[in-house]
């Protein structure tokens, strides 16, 4: 019951930071059935649990989310630099790039990533393998996309190791 409530918390809370109404009372009626009809739903799918609404995750996961907008913007500049190349350089490959995480949630959030990343696309997802379409071999780098996938695997609390030696290779 509390991580409903804390659901339905979180869910009111989105609802009007991105309506911005906070005068019209019609409004905000809409908003508080669409909160409860959400929660009714979430209860009744049996998805309010430790994997579909993970509390306990959120600082780790503003934390990766951060990291991961410096990585996609740095991963913009090098699409657009071959982009606008003259000549473009493109040398499409499929890569392997080995999984490590615990969840699906986790698993669904490296494949998320790879693909919000310029230049990667997620294509298939093996037990514990992503066949990943990398645009050139400069982003058909294992180890690059393998730390993606340690620090998805960090954030879910898998541990800091695997950053460490993603890191250190």
């Amino acid at each position: 019951m509390g991580r409903v409530f804390i659901l339905g918390l979180t869910l009111a809370a989105i609802w009007l930071l991105l309506s911005g109404y906070f005068d019209k009372p019609l409004l905000l009626g809409f908003g508080v059935a669409s909160v409860a009809t959400s929660l009714y739903l979430a209860r009744r799918a049996g998805v309010v649990d430790e994997e579909g609404a993970p509390f306990g995750l959120f600082p780790r996961i503003l934390g990766y989310w951060a990291w991961l907008g410096g990585e996609i913007a740095k991963a913009n500049l090098a699409v657009a630099r071959r982009a606008l190349a003259l000549e473009p350089k493109l040398s499409p490959r499929l890569i392997r790039v080995p999984m490590t995480q615990r969840t699906n949630a986790g698993r669904a959030t490296f494949a998320n990533s790879i693909t919000l990343t310029p230049g990667t696309v997620s294509v298939d997802l093996e037990p514990d393998r992503i066949l990943v379409h990398a645009l050139a071999d400069e982003f058909a780098d294992e180890a690059g996309i393998a730390a993606i996938g340690a620090r998805v695997a960090q954030a879910e609390g898998a541990g800091r190791r695997a950053v460490v030696a993603e890191g250190a290779q």
